[in-house]
């Protein structure tokens, strides 16, 4: 069997839900296309297909055929060593094999190459690398944007723009030329013969003619894109909103037009036809200027790669794009300068600004041996990092990929707005005839006689008020705002259903070992015979002991453990380092598996163990036997140092708890949620930093195996409880995998450059654990944001539609509320961006 793959196709002239449904619908036509789902407020679409039987060219075919366009890039590029034909054909046969290319055009004599292609799937970069391969060489040029879709973007919205000024410069005197002679306002002459006198009669025939003249370039220049668009919509059998328009403002036009010929007598709305697609017009304009802000935070992602890099070959310290550095580059890095890729400290010690990626305001220091972000900038000293992961496997690419997924994804909240967007413009076109025959053949003869002109601009109302383009932004623009945000704040989603289902979270599940706690062994305390405990991280000693006998005390200790690979003795040395304490190399170096080792140490011998060591040994405590249980009772591991025989202090070892743990438990039962630790530590170290930060229910003793079985326990639990709700696993993505899978949301703490393999729904780019807090908060805001929308949307057509039917509301009045109905939802939507959240700190 063929493999299956996927592609993201930017589509233009999409404007209500029917769009969406008619581009699925012809894409799955398409043989070999296994599933197709198109988003309104991104404006693309996700295909997955069989290779083997389908392929780009006859999808944009489709797309096409239906009425749509794609927002291609386009790449002019020049060349040197092109010499002849040979060269060039040889250049077009290896750029046809690029996934992406839509059509290359080679040049011998202005040596150069024009491709266009689509931005979403293949990227200048790759064009430059191919054209390398065919052995020509690209040149640089100036002022040429990589982000073709958004060019592509601007491009639609500036005709946009010119065709609403256009519509306003014809418009906006013909609204005022026909109200002014509706109201008597304009000179005799305007008017034909009064048939009473005192009152004004019908404007003259010229007067007519010049309304007419004014409101034909609105009709068929700024409106053609809706005639064109209903008639491919219609082709393809379906109808969209381009139909309701286009018929709307047709009926209007083409009446005004009998009147004016003299078939009819009565009042011509050439005005009300012209306003009805200006206003719209300007609607549109408006929606896409605010839609392109639903994915700001995506372009400001993009927006902090950098553009070239510093770095060192054979010797030689040169600049070059980023798209050139290469695995395993030597990458020089200036303080102010951001990291061209992924990679790893070999030089210089500096901090980072890693805040645009995981949402942390507070730099993180660097030395060699740490990981470094691409894209996070380099705050003080000069680093030289070896590039481990670059272009399209940096951090910083896999999360822009999982979040356009996410955004390109359809919630199933959205999927009663689809269902009812399938039926709609059928239903308001069925609606219109009603109002035209109720008004027609009932009313008006009820009220003298048949009132043409009435009933048809009733039916012209409903026509236009309807708007399906409300119900179908209605979920998409929120999923790409939040969506959006979190990322920002270091939280992914994988998919919009991920972001929908964590705003129902009730329990929240949290793994102890590196999820609460830091998940490696630190010195917690060191205490002397007699004395109280000193507080090894915050550096206090007590007055009578010194501080030089407690480092004296860690100094010897340490440099016993520097030849042991046990993370307790890890954890000894590590705190000597901290504190700057200088290292003896030790002699006769001896380890009791399980105990603990000893060694001699300038001379004295040095033994670091447990109590079942110093007992085997004959060693007395020295009265530290009652400071070794109150450590063990507080989940920590006791170490007993003796020198020279005599035990001369103990030493506190505990898996510490992360900042902001406590902070983070606080946060989510404020928010009302049942907050859970599961380990399989033992009963009173997992108690100990339960009470630490603030959690009652504790599963103490469980293993990796029996954590699914927990999670379902809880499950059934959250569904019998008056507040039913889902469970959330939040663990390390790795040992904690089946619990993670099995629970309704699994959040999983990443590191950033492990984030794209994280099996989670919801993936942390830092290790924070107040992530967890801000994805739930923006969830629920989401979802707030959503039901909003789909109030509006659903109440907006409910209510108005019928006034229009009743004959409440005049055309123009429902052309303008039908056009800014979707501003609106967009609008709340975009509200996401500056709602404030728990535990933020806006950087």
């Amino acid at each position: 069997m063929s493999d299956t793959r996927q592609l993201t196709l930017p589509i233009t002239g999409m404007y209500c839900a029917n769009c969406v449904s008619t581009i699925e619908r012809n894409l799955k036509k398409v043989s070999g296309v296994q599933s197709a789902a198109v988003n309104l407020a991104s404006e693309r679409a996700v295909v997955e297909f069989d290779p083997s039987r389908a392929n780009l060219a006859e999808m944009v075919a489709r797309i096409e055929r239906a009425g749509y366009g794609i927002a291609a890039g386009l790449a002019e590029i020049p060349l040197r060593r092109l010499a002849d034909d040979t060269d060039a054909r040889r250049l077009v046969k290896v750029m046809a094999a690029l996934d992406g290319t839509l059509e290359v055009r080679v040049s011998v004599a202005n040596e150069s190459v024009r491709v266009k292609y689509v931005p979403t799937i293949l990227s200048q970069a790759e064009i430059r690398r191919a054209i390398s391969r065919a052995g020509l060489e690209a040149l640089e040029t100036e002022g040429q944007s990589e982000d073709m879709e958004a060019r592509a973007r601007a491009h639609e919205i500036a005709s946009q723009r010119k065709l609403l000024i256009l519509g306003l410069v014809f418009s906006v005197p013909l609204f005022v030329l026909s109200m002014a002679a509706d109201l008597g306002f304009l000179p005799p002459g305007f008017y034909d013969t009064a048939p009473m006198p005192g009152m004004m009669g019908p404007p003259a025939p010229w007067v007519v003619g010049l309304m007419w003249a004014l409101a034909t370039p609105v009709q068929f220049v700024v409106g053609w894109q809706y005639y064109r668009g209903a008639f491919k919509s219609l082709r393809s059998g379906s109808a969209n909103m381009d139909v309701l328009i286009a018929m709307g403002s047709s009926v209007a036009y083409l009446y005004s037009v009998v009147l004016a010929l003299g078939f009819v007598s009565g009042h011509v709305y050439f005005e009300t036809a012209a306003v009805i697609i200006t206003l719209i017009r300007l609607g549109k304009f408006l929606e896409a200027r605010a839609k392109g802000r639903t994915s700001e935070a995506i372009r400001k992602l993009m927006g902090l790669r950098a553009k070239t890099a510093r770095v060192e070959r054979g010797g030689i310290e040169m600049e070059v794009a980023v798209d050139d550095v290469q695995l395993g580059d030597l990458v020089v890095v200036r303080p102010g300068e951001s990291f061209a890729a992924d990679g790893v400290v070999v030089d210089g010690r500096s901090t980072v600004d890693e805040s645009m990626l995981t949402g942390e305001s507070l730099p993180v220091g660097k030395a060699p041996g740490d990981r470094v972000i691409g894209a996070t900038v380099n705050k003080l000293g000069l680093v030289k990092f070896e590039a481990t992961k670059v272009g399209a496997e940096t951090a910083l690419a896999q999360i822009i990929r999982l979040v356009e997924d996410a955004q390109g994804s359809k919630a199933p909240i959205q999927r009663l707005a689809d269902q009812v967007s399938a039926y709609f413009v059928p239903i308001v076109i069925g609606l219109a005839a009603l109002t035209f025959a109720a008004w027609f053949f009932f009313v008006s003869p009820a009220a003298g006689g048949h009132d043409l002109t009435r009933a048809l601009i009733n039916t012209v109302a409903v026509l236009v008020i309807a708007c399906p383009c409300a119900m179908g932004l209605a979920t998409p623009t929120a999923i790409m705002v939040g969506t959006g945000r979190a990322a920002q704040l270091g939280v992914l989603f994988r998919n919009s259903e991920a972001l929908e289902q964590a705003g129902r979270i009730s329990t929240v599940v949290l793994d102890k070992t590196g999820t609460v706690t830091v998940g490696r062994p630190a010195v917690t305390d060191i205490v002397l015979p007699d004395t109280n405990t000193s507080n090894a991280k915050a550096g206090k000693a007590d007055a009578a002991q010194g501080r030089d006998s407690l480092d004296t005390l860690l100094r010897l200790a340490a440099s016993v453990e520097r030849g042991s690979e046990h993370p307790l003795g890890e954890a000894v040395w590590s705190e000597a380092n901290a504190r700057g304490l200088p290292l003896a190399q030790p002699s006769g170096f001896a380890a009791d598996a399980g105990n603990g080792v000893e060694a001699e140490v300038e001379g004295r011998r040095v033994t670091v163990g447990n109590h079942r060591m110093m007992q085997a040994r004959g060693l007395p405590l020295n009265g530290l036997e009652r400071h070794a249980l109150r450590l063990q009772s507080e989940a920590k591991t006791a170490i007993f140092v003796a020198i020279d025989g005599k035990v001369e202090g103990v030493i506190g070892v505990a898996d510490t708890v992360k900042e902001g743990s406590a902070q983070a438990v606080k946060a989510l039962r404020a928010m009302g949620m049942k907050v859970a630790l599961i380990t399989g530590d033992n009963q009173q170290t997992a108690a100990a930093i339960a009470a630490e930060v603030g959690i009652d229910q504790v599963l103490a003793e469980v293993l990796p195996e029996g954590k699914a079985r927990e999670i379902e326990s809880l499950q059934r639990a959250a569904k019998l409880s008056a507040n039913a709700g889902l469970v959330a696993m939040v663990g390390d993505g790795i040992n904690d995998a089946p619990a993670l899978a099995r629970a309704d949301v699994g959040i999983a703490l990443g590191t950033g450059t492990d984030v794209a393999i994280a099996a989670a729904a919801v993936t942390l780019i830092s290790g924070d654990l107040r992530g967890v807090v801000r994805a739930i908060a923006l969830s629920r805001l989401t979802l707030r944001a959503i039901r909003q929308n789909l109030f509006w949307a659903f109440f907006y057509n409910v209510i108005l539609i019928p006034a229009a039917a009743l004959g409440l509301l005049n055309p123009m009045l429902a052309a303008a509320a039908m056009a800014f109905s979707s501003v609106f939802v967009v609008s709340n939507s975009l509200r996401l961006r500056s709602t404030r959240l728990p535990l933020v700190t806006e950087v």
